[in-house]
């Protein structure tokens, strides 16, 4: 089978969807674009394509290696196996929540995520922001499984290319909602930005890639409110258009954590949850909500209480 990378074949659409929704912003939602949020996102595309050249063969030798042990073979024309590619499809996309929400809660994982998560901007270049670190982290781990059952490294990596060029549609808030039978199995605009809000209610939600279904299955799905606008971003803000900072920030500051910290606490600052210190002195995503969830609750006991201060609790600095 002739190598396809799919996801090469999209950039042009990518490009035009791009231009097209700067043009609705500018009758629309002018707010929606920061030219240097733009030149910063596609600096990220750009380099994280380079990356993925530079360090991708580490996937591809771990997926070739361990394909020696398959407990399954499709044979020399598995390309032609019709049924195994829908079918691998979907073990990728759930293969891609459980990395996507490791990401979200291991520190390891989140210095390498967190620059898809930088802007505080919710367009088509945000989907751009792609880690330039992903690989040295080692998520792709998650989808050797897949691998040993026989599934081609070559079908799996097509497989993941539709998976990303589907994602980069649902990066735009010139989409409301899709129709209900859609929402209700696939990710879309409406569920993706709910995964970008700062917003208490919404952290460390919806982590689906293509169907939101896993959400549903695991627990960690939650619909977007009219009750109050969306924040993008992370909960610290960047405060800064510097590539470089916005790259490696969250490597310097994990770094420096466990350099400061009693041994015995050094490790968790690489696998703990962000936020995590060893002496409660900043927040996590569980705390934030938890608090939220408490002036929540104060709130229905005194309907006077300020309405502002109930959708938006202090957050750390």
């Amino acid at each position: 089978m002739p190598e396809f990378n799919p996801t090469q074949y999209a950039v042009p659409l990518f490009v035009v969807a791009v231009l097209a929704e700067m043009i609705w912003a500018r009758l629309r939602a002018r707010d929606a674009y920061e030219p240097k949020d733009t030149l910063v996102s596609l600096a990220f595309g750009l380099g994280s394509t380079v990356a993925g050249g530079l360090l991708g063969g580490l996937a591809a030798y771990a997926f070739v290696a361990a394909y020696e042990y398959r407990l399954f073979d499709f044979g020399d024309t598995w390309w032609l196996v019709w049924w195994a590619w829908p079918i691998c499809f979907v073990l990728d996309d759930l293969a891609y929540y459980i990395s996507h929400r490791m990401m979200h809660r291991v520190r390891w994982f989140w210095a390498a995520h967190v620059n898809h998560h930088s802007s505080q901007h919710y367009n088509l270049s945000t989907a751009l922001r792609q880690s330039w670190t992903g690989s040295l982290t080692a998520t792709f781990v998650l989808s050797i499984p897949m691998v040993l059952l026989g599934f081609h490294p070559v079908m799996i990596a097509i497989c993941g290319g539709f998976n990303l060029i589907y994602q980069f549609w649902i990066h735009t808030e010139a989409i409301d909602k899709m129709p209900r039978w859609f929402e209700a199995v696939m990710n879309t605009p409406s569920h993706h930005r709910v995964h970008h809000a700062t917003n208490p209610r919404y952290l460390d939600r919806n982590y689906a890639g293509v169907f939101i279904i896993w959400d549903k299955m695991f627990g960690t799905f939650e619909a977007e409110s009219d009750e109050e606008q969306i924040r993008y971003g992370i909960i610290k803000q960047l405060g800064s258009f510097n590539l470089l900072w916005a790259v490696f920030h969250e490597w310097i500051g994990m770094l420096s954590d466990i350099w400061r910290a009693p041994w015995r606490h050094k490790l968790s600052y690489l696998l703990r949850e962000p936020g995590w210190s060893h002496d409660n002195s900043r927040d996590t995503s569980d705390t934030i909500r938890a608090r939220w969830r408490e002036r929540q609750a104060e709130a229905t006991a005194n309907p006077v209480l300020d309405e502002n201060a109930i959708a938006n609790p202090a957050e750390p600095a």
